[in-house]
C-alpha cells in the first residue's frame, strides 16, 4: 500500500455537482437529492486497510448523523485493477456492515477529480449552504494503532450542524492512494 496524504480541497469550495450509481439499490444519485442540511462525502473504496480501520466509525456516523446530516460514500478506484472495489463487491461490503447510506461508484474519476481527492479515506464536511468547512482526516489513527475515534470529523460536523465556526487548522488524511486509470 502506498501511504497518500490528500491536498486539502479549500475551505469555502462550493460542494461539485454530481450524479452517480447508488450500490446500495441500483438507483442514480445526484447532489440534487440531498436533502437541505450538512454533507459528508466520503471518499472510500473496499480493499484499503486505512478504510477497513475505519469501519466501526463509518457505522457510528450513520447511527449518530443520518437525521442531521446528509451522509455519501464514493469509490473512485480503476476496478480493472482493483477488482475487489467493483460495484457488485461495494454491494456486499455494505450489506455486511449493515450501512444504508449511499455508497456511490465513480467510474469515470472525474467526481474525485472535482474533490481534489487523492487518498482514500478522505473526509468532506460541507455546511448546509453547501460550502465547505472541514476536509481531511477522521483523527490521528491509524490500522494497527487502535480504535479510531473520529474526534476530528465529529468535532468539525458538530461544529457545522450548530452553526459555530469550525477550527481552521485542519490535518490532511493518509491512506491509500486513489488507484487511477491509466
Amino acid at each position: 500500500m502506498a501511504l497518500t496524504i490528500s491536498s486539502m480541497l479549500p475551505l469555502g469550495t462550493e460542494l461539485p455537482k454530481f450524479s452517480l450509481p447508488n450500490t446500495v439499490d441500483g438507483s442514480e444519485f445526484s447532489t440534487t437529492s440531498l436533502k437541505e442540511m450538512p454533507t459528508l462525502i466520503m471518499f472510500i473504496c473496499n480493499h484499503c486497510p486505512y478504510v477497513i480501520h475505519y469501519h466501526t466509525l463509518i457505522q457510528q456516523l450513520e447511527t449518530d448523523f443520518n437525521n442531521v446530516f446528509n451522509l455519501v460514500a464514493i469509490s473512485s478506484n480503476d476496478v480493472s485493477t482493483h477488482p475487489d472495489d467493483a460495484p457488485s463487491k461495494m454491494t456486499v461490503l455494505w450489506k455486511d456492515l449493515g450501512l444504508s447510506i449511499p455508497y456511490l461508484y465513480d467510474e469515470s474519476q472525474q467526481i474525485a477529480r472535482q474533490f481534489q481527492a487523492e487518498c482514500t479515506p478522505e473526509f468532506y464536511v460541507f455546511d448546509s449552504n453547501n460550502l465547505l468547512t472541514y476536509r481531511g482526516r477522521a483523527d490521528d489513527s491509524s490500522p494497527n494503532s487502535g480504535a479510531p475515534s473520529g474526534i476530528d470529523l465529529t468535532i468539525a460536523m458538530r461544529n457545522t450542524i450548530d452553526g459555530q465556526k469550525v477550527d481552521i487548522e485542519q490535518h490532511p488524511s493518509m491512506g491509500c492512494n486513489i488507484k487511477w486509470k491509466s
